[in-house]
Formats: structure tokens, C-alpha cells, sequence
């Protein structure tokens, strides 16, 4: 599989073996619809998602969100990483993770080169404990969006992404909470109507104090 420049993936690869940026990072974009608990609830559900790099004809790296559908659940409609609940049959929570993405948006886990982990981050809205995973696609790879799940894919460049003048404020109406307006910091996709808020945005501010300290 033809993923990355040797140079690029091995500072990728160190990336991953510092000391994770953690909590601290991730509320640097906390946009919560219910506060977060001091203890987790004994009902807390397993997720994992997959943050899904690859390389762009011009070389630098642009990651997958999916625009989920509406329908009626606590994460109607937003943007979010390709990923869902924890199976009994999935072996590890990266299974689930890579098992998610093959359902979501038909992406072969032979495509996949995992990096490492971000800190779990809870959500609880829906009572998920989720676990991120990084990786790399291949250049090859190909993606087939369920319909029943994704309305459609969307590769977003890191720089454009993580540049100062995306980084917002927005006003919403979560569809958990339709009667509810919120103020939540956000990450603003260019030509778009839609923002990236909660623990997508949370996760995704990690990777960048990640990738920026090293």
C-alpha cells in the first residue's frame, strides 16, 4: 500500500509517541450540550472513532468527516469522524473503530495505517466513553458512504482546518436539544453552511496540539 513519504510518516509516527496533549487540549473546544459528570455513570457505553489522514496531490494531509443523517438521534445531521458503538464480536475498540469505518464509508481496513491513539473523551449526551484512532489511507483507497448513515464525505485540508481565522464561535441548535441555542467554539469549514462543535471539534483540537508541539 502506498500511503506516505517515508520522511513524513516517520514524523508522524514520533508524533505519536510523545506524552498526549489530553483534557487540557480537548476543552480548548468543549461545546457541551450537558455538562460533563465528575464520575463516569455506570452506564457508560464503549465507541471508537477513526481520524482518517491522507496525503493530497500537493503533499500535505486532509482528513475525512462525515456529515451524518438526520435522523432524530443525539448526534443527528452533525460532522463527525466515521465510527459508532462498540460490538460484543469486535475484538478490540480499534476493531470497532476500523469495523465502523468499512460500514460508514466502505473503507477496506487493508487501507488503513493506524498511528496511534488520542485521549478518550466522553459525551454525555449519549453516554459514550469514545476512543479515537489515527491513521493514514492509502492513496488508492476508495470510499463508498452508506446512505442509510453519511450524507457525504468531506476531505478538509489540516491547514485550511486548524487556521486561526476557522476557529469561531457559532450559534446552533443541537438536535439533541432542538429548542436550545448554544455558543460553542467551533471549527469553520470554508464554503460550507456547517461548523465542526463537540467532541468532534474536541478531538480534533487535540490532534492539533499534537501536531503542533512536534
Amino acid at each position: 500500500m502506498d500511503f506516505l513519504p517515508p520522511a513524513v510518516a516517520d514524523r508522524l509516527l514520533r508524533t505519536f509517541e510523545k506524552v498526549l496533549p489530553g483534557a487540557a487540549a480537548q476543552e480548548r473546544m468543549a461545546g457541551r450540550v450537558l455538562p460533563h459528570p465528575d464520575t463516569l455513570p455506570d452506564d457508560v457505553r464503549e465507541a471508537a472513532v477513526l481520524i482518517l489522514l491522507q496525503e493530497t496531490d500537493a503533499g500535505d494531509l486532509q482528513v475525512l468527516l462525515i456529515e451524518r443523517t438526520s435522523d432524530g438521534s443525539a448526534h443527528s445531521g452533525q460532522i463527525a469522524f466515521p465510527g459508532g458503538r462498540r460490538d460484543p464480536e469486535d475484538p478490540t475498540l480499534l476493531d470497532t473503530a476500523l469495523r465502523e469505518a468499512w460500514e460508514e464509508v466502505g473503507l477496506d481496513r487493508n487501507a488503513v495505517h493506524i498511528l496511534g491513539a488520542l485521549t478518550p473523551l466522553y459525551i454525555p449526551v449519549s453516554r459514550f466513553q469514545v476512543y479515537p484512532f489515527v491513521g493514514v489511507a492509502a492513496r488508492q483507497a476508495e470510499f463508498t458512504p452508506s446512505p442509510a448513515e453519511v450524507v457525504r464525505l468531506l476531505f478538509v485540508s489540516l491547514d485550511t482546518l486548524f487556521h486561526p481565522q476557522n476557529r469561531i464561535i457559532a450559534e446552533l441548535n443541537p438536535s439533541s436539544a432542538p429548542q436550545t441555542t448554544l455558543r460553542v467554539p467551533a471549527y469553520r469549514l470554508p464554503g460550507e453552511t456547517v461548523q465542526v462543535w463537540g467532541a468532534t471539534a474536541m478531538m480534533l483540537s487535540e490532534l492539533q496540539t499534537l501536531l503542533s508541539d512536534g
